[in-house]
């Protein structure tokens, strides 16, 4: 095929896939917020490069999120895209409750008194939204509250199920901040009621990808996918990994998941932050040998919320995510909050671009050959084979077929440097693969 038809069909199957602008494999999943919740704003986030929007579930209400999936669904209608929505979940996430006055100042060494009664906090007691919190911790087991900014210790736990803590490293507590327990097996359901409100409304809108948070064991995913299925759902289900305790499961709950979201924020509390590297590292190369998409998500671009250009570093943290072979890389506060949602998305691309340029970014079916006693193992053969012959006739395009989506990850898995279409019976699934890295999705 000469050079000039194949770059003539590139553009026609890229404007049919609503692709306006170079073509970044690694795909830019947007958190939507204030800052880019109407039509407007989403459409252009979208024509910036955005392929997957987040619907975080900890904010807003279901008339919220439906009027924002609506605008989504209305793009998709509209215009030639494929927009992917991501719904996530809140998970039984702790919190203090709310502080009088808003917050108050902690110094080190004051005494403080944890309780499941709800109460104002002040110095005397502060409420905690945990109620087997005096079961399950010890003394001398750390709390952090607010993302690791404020420290305590246990020192005594009351027969009246309280628990008292001396702070270690003071600062400023605000109501209703996260708490985290490093030290502790919590034991909290997969699912709380307000999650199970949410995931009812999921369904019912068809969401494409439903995020679970705080998943600690592959049971889990299991009780959230028991539901999909109970109500016939086709939504994709993707596993958090922010806990210590997945990090021991993690082989059972990549299998089982539908793909994987490395949520470094929490992760990074519960765990030593020196170690968060090697274990996004090494959770990209168990995703990718197993055809499960996987997100990097978590203060990427942070500090371009109120600025116009990133650090070095959130550069270099961009860079390094798609270098490890992640599929899609995560914009938070930076687009729901930002001073500049639509930049922030144009600058990720254009870092995302300039890594993909690099030949060493494309072929990795060497790396990842099929693993003979795997019951997939004749698919993934035909799959790799496919890519290893691509890659040694120059091909300019691979197209595959699927009705599940299984080819679609499996084959973008091996990063294949030829342009990789996707062709689908299965509407619900063009939207999901939008997600996945290289894919061109069509229905």
């Amino acid at each position: 095929m000469s050079k000039d038809i194949s770059k003539y069909l590139y553009q026609q199957m890229d404007k049919k896939a609503g692709i306006e602008h170079t073509f970044h494999r690694t795909k830019i999943v947007a958190t939507v917020g204030p800052a880019c919740d109407t039509y407007d704003k989403l459409l252009e986030l979208v024509k910036a490069g955005v392929n997957v929007f987040r619907l975080n579930f900890s904010h807003g209400s279901h008339e919220d999120k439906l009027t924002i999936i609506n605008h989504i669904r209305r793009i998709n209608l509209e215009q030639p895209y494929n927009i992917c929505i991501l719904g996530d979940l809140q998970g039984p996430k702790l919190r203090v409750g709310e502080i009088e006055n808003g917050s108050m100042t902690l110094n080190a060494g004051d005494i403080l008194t944890f309780t499941h009664q709800k109460c104002i906090g002040t110095k005397e007691k502060i409420y905690v939204s945990y109620p087997n919190l005096a079961d399950d911790v010890e003394v001398g087991n750390k709390i952090l509250i607010d993302d690791g900014k404020l420290e305590v210790k246990v020192t005594e736990i009351t027969g009246n199920k309280e628990v008292k803590v001396k702070v270690t490293m003071p600062g400023v507590l605000s109501s209703k901040k996260g708490v985290n327990l490093p030290d502790t097996k919590i034991s909290l359901p997969a699912l709380t009621e307000k999650d199970l409100a949410d995931l009812d409304f999921m369904i019912k809108e068809a969401v494409d990808w439903i995020a679970l948070s705080f998943v600690r064991k592959v049971e889990d995913l299991k009780i959230l996918r028991g539901i999909l299925d109970k109500h016939q759902s086709k939504s994709k289900v993707m596993a958090k990994i922010e806990m210590p305790e997945a990090i021991l499961n993690l082989r059972e709950i990549i299998l089982e998941s539908d793909g994987i979201m490395i949520a470094r924020g929490d992760l990074g509390v519960e765990m030593p932050v020196e170690q968060i590297p090697l274990i996004q590292k090494d959770i990209i190369r168990k995703c990718l040998h197993r055809g499960k998409p996987v997100i990097v998500a978590t203060q990427m671009m942070e500090s371009m919320m109120d600025r116009i250009k990133p650090n070095r570093s959130e550069a270099t943290d961009v860079a390094n995510a798609v270098l490890e072979g992640a599929d899609a890389v995560m914009l938070s506060g930076e687009t729901a909050m930002g001073q500049h949602p639509a930049l922030v998305v144009q600058t990720m691309r254009k870092i995302i671009l300039e890594v993909e340029k690099k030949e060493y970014r494309y072929n990795r079916e060497e790396d990842l050959k099929p693993l003979p006693h795997s019951p997939s193992f004749l698919s993934d053969a035909i799959c790799y084979n496919a890519c290893k012959i691509a890659k040694d006739v120059n091909a300019d395009a691979l197209i595959a077929m699927t009705q599940s989506g299984y080819t679609a990850f499996v084959v973008s898995s091996y990063r294949p440097k030829s342009p990789l279409y996707i062709f689908t019976k299965e509407k619900s699934l063009v939207n999901q693969l939008s997600l996945c890295w290289g894919v061109r999705p069509f229905f």
